[in-house]
Order: structure tokens, then sequence, then C-alpha cells
């Protein structure tokens, strides 16, 4: 009978190197490295739980992939803390009780194969602690100011991987003592060889890489099309946004990111842009990354009274970083009062301004609700709106 671990998946880390992007989120093999990573452990027979730690930048996107996607073994999101013994304790501590051995596995590695998920934690529940990791086989250099001081013997040198594989108990006392002593350590198994413990090697993958850098990026593309056996096509996807703001009295009238002269404004949480919702709604809806509500909670008094341009601006950016451009929008405006077509201009050159689409490819409609239902009572304003993204590599 198969044993279960639990798997803590670390996504809490900013990825300096790798620029403004959110690392663990970035599209390889036209999917967010998270998505890759997440396959393998559903698929991983001894894997039962998965536990996710985020940063505060990366929460909202993750959160808004795991709505997209079926992975039932994601049981809990944690927050991450300032380094990663803080995180990794945060994510240890999240595992269920019931199960012996924790396996901690870099988000930024999509490419790691369930079988060797699997190796790992029996391994692991064997000796105590295991981690995946291959022979050294360049020469290594040991140099100091630019100049090589000698030639390291890569006899016996191993480079580590994850997952990386611990008892329970074992983990447990790991984070207690990183935490009570301010250890700082770059994986788990070196803060095991710092506290004395044997760490054992399960043989690796090298195509197990690691996102560090930009071009890391480019050669997991290349290992997945070999993978899958054929070139990765991404096609052009729509999505639908609708909302819908009821009246307030005292409230400028914001539509479009232009305020628009009437008696009454919409009431929300931000500035109640009904429009900018809807769009900002269809983008995200085409990429399947969730909605406005994810990302910017109305529970959230950071978001109070926001301008709904940085919320289309944050849609943007988010449909950027999975390697997506806005294609063209299409919105129709439902209301009675006031009129709404002499500002459709000013509104399409607003939205291209934010979206960087040229205004030929924005189009808004206004239409009445023939005095039917609450926008024809003059009680709000709905509208629906569709969006066309694209590859951002065509």
């Amino acid at each position: 009978m198969t044993r279960f671990a639990g798997c803590v998946i670390v996504a809490a880390g900013k990825g300096e190197r790798f620029g403004d992007a959110i690392k663990v989120l970035t599209p390889v093999g036209g999917r967010p490295c998270l998505a890759w990573v997440l396959d393998a452990m559903q698929a991983a027979e001894t894997v039962r739980d998965v536990v996710i730690v985020y940063g505060q930048h990366s929460e909202a996107p993750i959160r808004a992939l795991l709505t997209a996607g079926d992975w039932p073994k994601v049981v809990s999101l944690v927050a991450g803390g300032e380094q990663r013994q803080h995180s990794m304790a945060n994510g240890v501590r999240a595992v269920a009780d019931d199960l012996d051995v924790v396996l901690v596995h870099d988000a930024a590695r999509p490419l790691i194969r369930p079988e060797l998920v699997d190796q790992c934690a029996e391994q692991a529940r064997e000796t105590g602690a295991a981690i995946l990791a291959t022979p050294v086989s360049d020469t290594v250099k040991r140099v100091e100011r630019g100049v090589i001081l000698k030639t390291i013997d890569r006899s016996g040198l191993w480079a580590a991987q994850t997952p990386q594989g611990f008892r329970r108990e074992i983990l447990l006392e790991l984070c207690d003592s990183a935490l009570s002593h301010g250890i700082e350590f770059t994986d788990e198994a070196s803060l095991g060889e710092a506290l004395g413990r044997d760490i054992g090697i399960v043989p690796g993958d090298r195509l197990n890489i690691k996102l560090t850098h930009r071009e890391d990026v480019e050669l997991a593309d290349a290992l997945f099309r070999q993978r899958q056996g054929a070139t990765i096509v991404r096609y052009p996807r729509t999505g639908i946004g609708y909302d819908v703001h009821r009246f307030a009295a005292g409230r400028k009238l914001i539509l479009g990111g232009i305020e628009i002269p009437y008696e009454r404004g919409l009431d929300g949480h931000s500035d109640a842009d009904v429009l900018l919702h809807a769009i900002a709604d269809a983008l995200l809806g085409a990429a399947a990354l969730g909605d406005i509500g994810v990302h910017f909670p109305p529970t959230d008094m950071r978001w109070k009274d926001l301008d709904s341009r940085d919320i289309l601006r944050h849609a943007v950016e988010l449909l950027k970083d999975q390697g997506w451009i806005p294609g063209n929008l299409d919105a129709t405006i439902i209301a009675e009062a006031p009129k709404i077509n002499p500002h459709v201009p000013m509104m399409r050159a607003e939205i291209a301004r934010v979206t960087g689409l040229s205004e030929d490819a924005i189009s808004i409609k206004a239409t009445t609700n023939e005095r039917m239902g609450f926008v024809g009572r003059e009680e709000g304003i709905a509208v629906l709106a569709s969006a066309t993204i694209v590859p951002s590599e065509s």
C-alpha cells in the first residue's frame, strides 16, 4: 500500500535576478511555470496533499491560477516570510499531521517528473532525508576578484535539485533550529548539513532545471517542445466580462476612465467605473486568471476609491506575465441615462492609452434597456464586454 507524503511548493521568492515578472507564473511551454509543477505533483502517486507558500506579490495571481485550474491535491495556501527559512517553516506546519514525509519543491522547476517525486519521497521515508541531485560534469573553478584561484576536483560534486524530502519530525526540528538560531540557507539540505543530519542522494534529471535567469525560459520552452514532440502553438483567446453598479448620490460618474457630467455617480468600493471593470474581467477571463474580485477584493481597504484605470493596467500586466497582450475590446454600456454616445470618443482614447491598444481595436456601444428592469428604472448601469487576447510573441 502506498504511504503518502505532503509537498510544500515554495513560491514566495521575488526572483530578483529574473526581472519584474513573477517568476513562478512566467509562461513556459505555453502555460504558467507553476501549472506544470502542480501537474507533476497531481500525478505523483506518493503525494496526497500540496501546500503552496506564496509571497505578497504573488498571492492574487496564484489564487486566480488555482481557480482556473484543476489540482484537487492543493489543500492549503500559506503566506511566506522575509527569508526562505520563514517561508519553509510556514509551509511545513501547514502539512497534515498524519503525513510522515514532507517534500519541499521549488515552484521555479517546472520540468520535474512525477516518478522522481515518488523516488525522493520513498528514499526520505527510508533514510530520514533525501534530495534529488545530479553529478557535476563541468570543470569547476574557484575565482576571486575575476581571477582563477584553483580548479576544484569535481569527483564527488553533485548539483542539488528539488524536491527535497524529509521525515516530518526531522524537518520540523530543522525548521525550529533555523528560526531559533537565525540560520539562513539556500535549500533544506544545507540546513540539514549545518545541523549534522545525513542527507541521502536520489539521482535526479539534468532537465529538471530551475528558472533563474530570463534565458532559462527559452531553454525550458525548448525542452517542453521536445517532451511533447511538437511545437507549442498558442491561439488567440476570447473572454467575457459583465459588471453592474447602482447609482448613488454625491459621487462622480466615472465611465471609461473619464468623468461624465451627471447628477449621480455609481456606488462601489473603487471609483465604480463599471465599463473598465467589465473590460478588465473580460481580459482576465480570456487568460483564465480569475476576475477583479480576486485581485482587488472589495473587503480590502487598500483598494478603497481606487482609480479603475489602475485595475485595467494591472489586468494588462498580468496578461503580459502570462505571455499575452490585448488584441481587441468590444463593450456595450446599458443605461437609460445619461446619454453615453457623446462621450464614446474620449472613452476609447483613454482606454487605448491605458491598454496600449490602438483606438480602432476598441469598440464601445451604448443602448437602453427599454425601460425594463433595474436599468430601465434608472437604478444603475450595466456593461457587457468581450476581449480577445493574442500571444505576445506573435
